[in-house]
């Protein structure tokens, strides 16, 4: 029993605690850390100060596989917004003169025009009537009805119109210019002893289908107009100055 107590004891006992034995000095028994940290105290006696700090390096390159295939190409991405306009570019250099081209067509001018009288006088019978010529001196296309009295306008555009006459002694001459059916112009003359001439013109856009016409009218008293068989007292004329279509 003795022996097992004795081994037990020198176990549990320090070093220092047996009688008569040295007490040995502390060692330690496993190295310093490294690399040490940042806050760590160097001091003479540790053997790795001093030493340069070594660190391992890994050569990717042997790590690398091979390149692989080419993968399938995605779908486009959306249109992007458009953005601003750029500032504008240099003026280009002249270009060269081109071919003559072929000679175009024969430009086309449009004509209207009327000249026509009436021989013989006119008194008013009721109170609107219209008046008609007998003697045609100018009538392209036929576009004026004697006996009507109206020019109906073919060309559109615009049209001078004059109107003459001689007055009767003693009686009123109160005729119009008629646009359609509205009076666009009046020639008055007062009754007087002396009969004399009197005229009216103007200016008239016309359109296609349009009518020009004169218009004598009737009031309280007689209304004439002079007139006599081998003289031409009273004419009506129209010409086209400007025709619509042209620039």
């Amino acid at each position: 029993m003795a022996a097992p107590a004795l081994l037990l004891l020198a176990l549990l006992l320090p070093t220092g605690a047996w009688p008569g034995l040295p007490r040995r000095p502390c060692v330690s028994c496993c190295r310093p850390a490294w690399p040490p940290g940042p806050y760590a105290r160097a001091s003479d006696g540790d053997p790795w100060w001093g030493l340069p700090r070594v660190r391992p390096t890994i050569d990717i390159e042997i790590l690398k596989g091979e390149k692989g295939e080419a993968g399938v190409r995605g779908r486009s991405g959306r249109s992007g917004k458009e953005g601003p306009p750029g500032s504008p570019g240099l003026q280009g250099r002249k270009g060269q003169k081109g071919q003559l081209g072929p000679p175009g067509a024969p430009c086309q001018r449009a004509y209207a025009a009327f000249s026509v009288g009436r021989r013989e006088g006119l008194h008013s019978s009721h109170g609107f009537q219209a008046v008609p010529f007998d003697t045609e001196l100018v009538n392209l296309d036929g576009a004026f009805d004697l006996a009507a009295g109206r020019f109906l306008c073919a060309v559109p555009g615009v049209y001078f119109l004059s109107l003459n006459v001689h007055t009767w002694n003693s009686k009123e001459t109160y005729l119009h210019v008629m646009w359609n059916r509205r009076p666009a112009a009046v020639l008055y003359a007062q009754p007087s002893e002396r009969s004399l001439m009197q005229a009216q013109s103007l200016l008239l856009p016309l359109a296609a289908g349009d009518t020009v016409w004169v218009r004598m009218f009737r009031r309280d008293q007689d209304n004439a107009v002079y007139g006599e068989l081998g003289d031409l007292y009273i004419t009506f004329s129209g010409h086209l100055v400007k025709p619509a279509a042209e620039p």
